[in-house]
């Protein structure tokens, strides 16, 4: 958060509101939604296409018209792909990678792929970044309760999204001077 905070106070300022038209300039912020995306995907499993001809996969036969369950949330913590710490929430390792959404990467798809692509990428990513822009300069954040970052607990439940079993409760105090000069 403080990384965040500190980006958005270089490129903003505290003495007005981030807008939509900041959001180029703020590289950390794009690397923490990547991040959040890669962990954490709208939807853990993907609308099942179907196989349009037989095909071999690394040993795998798979029948023309089998429905495939493609498993977006295992894919984003893949450590052949992201490391041993794939299971940590560590933005900076998109410093070299930069994501791409609209064409075909496999390594992270919160998106889906192909002609299943979700055709609001564009407006989601937006709307994310401006809302966690906003949220961040704005206010200062605490966990309630004297709770520690390291014992947070981050279990999710499954289902269709992927909520977390337990709420976070975080109290926001309030850090900009733009109310102070209207």
């Amino acid at each position: 958060m403080k990384i965040l905070q500190d980006e958005i106070q270089n490129e903003v300022g505290n003495k007005r509101m981030v807008e939509e038209k900041d959001l180029k300039k703020l590289n950390y912020l794009d690397m923490v939604v990547d991040e959040t995306l890669r962990l954490y995907p709208v939807a853990p499993l993907l609308v099942p296409p179907k196989c349009r001809e037989n095909i071999t996969i690394d040993d795998y036969f798979i029948k023309e018209k089998t429905r495939i369950m493609v498993n977006a949330w295992a894919i984003g913590r893949d450590p052949n792909v992201w490391s041993e710490n794939a299971e940590e929430f560590y933005p900076k390792r998109f410093i070299e990678k930069k994501m791409n959404y609209q064409r075909q990467e496999f390594e992270s798809l919160p998106f889906d792929y192909g002609r299943r692509r979700c055709p609001g990428i564009q407006l989601g990513l937006t709307t994310v970044k401006l809302v966690i822009a906003q949220f961040v300069h704005c206010f200062n954040w605490e966990l309630s309760h004297n709770i520690s970052p390291f014992n947070l607990n981050m279990e999710e439940k499954f289902g269709l999204t992927i909520p977390r079993a337990q709420h976070l409760h975080a109290i926001p105090s309030y850090r900009l001077d733009y109310a102070k000069h209207k």
